[in-house]
């Protein structure tokens, strides 16, 4: 939930780390009503397709009880979990921000939800998107330790001047991330899960290539932000996607410093696919 070129200035009302209160007291009822029945469509929805530790997450958190959620109560378990909390933020935060707040295990996340008319489609992420997306994964230690990585790993990356390579990790791992299982693909992204349309097209649609994850061929790949995806990337595990992130990623910038970008849509030779896609989908769609 970051934003290139902000100003380090945090809004009016916001704390200097960009964090606010949730104020969960101010909620409407209309606005409770809008998480229920995004929240009711999506558990509808999420069985077979989504992983078992986003599920178990969900479980655990509760996140249906009263509507919204409110941040202190989800906080004492998520703690007890993984030592993660989630802090309430004004929109969009400055990249520093971002990572210092992941770094120290705290997820930032907007207070606001969407409209009744906005329900499958919202340019900002929201309270919804934010936190049943993202934060039943934080249940998970592995997917916990993931994140904190990143979070160290973006401070890094901001001094050797690729954040836009890092950016593409965060992109096709923890927003729209897919997961080998032996039953079959699972979601984990927090793009997917919360979107009903994109849950069903990121593992059942002909259209999007879906390919085994590989560190330097996803921070070499660009992504559709404001359409569904033309590539999936598929993790054979969790772990093995921490380890992905535990190693020296200055040696990797070096080299994709002087290499292009692969389209999004090609398939290399070297690639492991699991679905050769159609493209269909994104041929149809205006460029």
């Amino acid at each position: 939930m970051s934003a290139d070129g902000l100003a380090l200035a945090p809004p009016p009302g916001a704390r200097p780390d960009w964090t606010i209160d949730q104020d969960w007291a101010g909620y409407t009822a209309s606005e409770h009503e809008v998480w229920l029945t995004l929240y009711q469509r999506q558990i509808e929805l999420l069985p077979g397709r989504a992983c078992e530790p986003f599920l178990r997450g969900l479980e655990t958190l509760d996140l249906h009880r009263a509507g919204i959620p409110d941040f202190a109560r989800i906080n004492e378990e998520l703690r007890r979990l993984t030592g993660w909390s989630v802090v309430a933020v004004p929109g969009l935060v400055p990249d520093e921000v971002f990572f210092e707040h992941l770094a120290n295990r705290r997820f930032p996340a907007g207070r606001f939800i969407r409209k009744p008319e906005q329900l499958d489609y919202l340019q900002e992420p929201d309270v919804f998107h934010d936190v049943f997306g993202h934060v039943p994964m934080l249940t998970d230690p592995v997917f916990a330790d993931y994140m904190q990585a990143y979070g160290q790993g973006g401070r890094r990356a901001q001094g050797l001047g690729r954040l836009t390579n890092l950016a593409r990790l965060y992109w096709y791992t923890v927003e729209f991330g897919l997961l080998q299982t032996p039953a079959g693909l699972r979601i984990y992204g927090a793009g997917i899960v919360s979107s009903r349309a994109e849950s069903l097209f990121a593992v059942e649609d002909p259209s999007p290539n879906r390919i085994a994850f590989d560190l330097e061929r996803v921070m070499r790949t660009p992504y559709r932000i404001d359409d569904f995806q033309q590539v999936y990337f598929v993790i054979p595990s969790l772990e093995a996607l921490l380890d992905a992130s535990q190693q020296d990623f200055a040696p990797i910038y070096a080299r994709l410093q002087d290499l292009p970008d692969i389209p999004i849509a090609a398939i290399l030779d070297e690639d492991q696919v699991l679905t050769r896609g159609t493209q269909a989908y994104a041929k149809g769609r205006p460029q």
